[in-house]
């Protein structure tokens, strides 16, 4: 018997996910983890799919139907243009089983597509990894952005009836709750801290997917520390940051409004769902990161010393930066993240900015330093 994990945000939360499934394997003797069942949304930021709203079936082609109604995502599955997705990409690159979540029937569809995954893969367990902690919402914290999705899936996951558990990893990683709120919110709760192995499993979807939040917790596991420039912020990555706290489904309900409110109203279809989400939190329930005008196409300069210059300047002082701020910066897109890589000489979550005289911590047998 195993456990059904879900991603609660879509977009990066399965690399984050998968490293969960890992450490939690590992403190669970004779747990069959090793390729875990993820479900997922398909719903990613702009930059990736301009459509900015959760996909559903309708919108890939090759995805392979399981019997119990719901759809797994392979290498070879496509986003139905002008959609995108780094789905097809994960399901290649992440010792898992990649699932679909649809939200597009709303609520109850979404309840019945997690029981029937459930029942279908045996699972003893579903188990909730939300990468940063913003499903701990309130509703009215000034960074919060997308509350909806994680929203929705607790709500969900209850109608299901079955033992569920909700892990945040890394809390205050995704920038939109402090992490001193979240340690608050997670007092009493007993963390685990994942081994390099764990993030190891997850390396080769780190070496070029755009999310932030993973790639820091992946960065906090392997021993960073201090300040990285994200697209949106400056986060600190500290003692608590490599840690994954656990609670009962029922208290992160008690936590979140708008799964309360989902639960008591039983909304149908997804737009009055979204409205929900938008009436207590002033958030659009179906609106993503806004989109920002694209950075124009071009070579990644073979430079490595002007572009580490250009990205200290754009740092302010940072002592780390994200992979996909650095390629904005640079004024390329996310699909040159494993050139840029390769230019700059470093296999590390985030690209760190002190001088090549620190000490350099390895990360899947390289250095986290350009090398040079």
């Amino acid at each position: 018997m195993s456990d059904l994990y879900i991603a609660a945000g879509g977009g990066g939360d399965p690399v984050g996910t998968l490293i969960a499934a890992r450490a939690l394997a590992a403190h669970r003797p004779g747990d069959p983890a090793s390729a875990p069942l993820i479900a997922t949304y398909a719903w990613e930021r702009p930059e990736v799919d301009p459509t900015a709203r959760p996909l559903g079936t309708r919108h890939f082609d090759g995805l392979v139907h399981e019997r119990g109604g719901f759809a797994a995502f392979t290498p070879a599955t496509r986003a139905r243009p002008p959609a995108g997705s780094t789905m097809p990409g994960l399901a290649g690159d992440l010792p898992a089983r990649l699932l679909l979540l649809d939200p597009s029937g709303g609520l109850p569809s979404l309840a019945r597509q997690i029981a029937s995954m459930a029942e279908a893969a045996e699972a003893g367990r579903i188990r909730i990894v939300d990468i940063g902690g913003d499903v701990l919402t309130h509703g009215d914290e000034p960074g919060l952005c997308s509350p909806f999705g994680d929203a929705l899936t607790l709500a969900a996951c209850h109608l299901t009836g079955r033992a569920t558990t909700v892990h945040v990893a890394g809390p205050g990683l995704d920038g939109e709750i402090g992490e001193h709120v979240l340690l608050e919110r997670l007092a009493g709760s007993l963390p685990l801290v994942p081994d390099r192995d764990a993030v190891a499993a997850a390396a080769r979807a780190l070496a070029w997917h755009p999310s932030e939040a993973s790639a820091l917790w992946a960065a906090a596991v392997h021993g960073a520390r201090g300040t990285v420039r994200t697209v949106n912020s400056v986060i600190t990555l500290t003692a608590a940051s490599p840690r994954l706290y656990p609670l009962p489904l029922q208290e992160a309900i008690g936590h979140n409004p708008v799964a309360r409110a989902l639960l008591a109203e039983r909304p149908a279809g997804l737009e009055a769902a979204a409205e929900v989400s938008h009436r207590l939190t002033g958030i659009s329930g179906l609106e993503s990161e806004r989109a920002r005008t694209p950075p124009r196409p071009r070579p990644v300069p073979l430079d490595r010393d002007e572009n580490m210059k250009a990205l200290r300047e754009a740092a302010d002082g940072a002592d780390h930066m994200t992979f996909r701020h650095a390629a904005r910066v640079l004024g390329l897109t996310w699909r040159d993240i494993p050139a840029l890589r390769s230019t700059l000489g470093t296999n590390a979550p985030l690209l760190h900015l002190a001088s090549r005289s620190d000490r350099a911590v390895s990360f899947g047998g390289g250095s986290w330093l350009p090398k040079g």
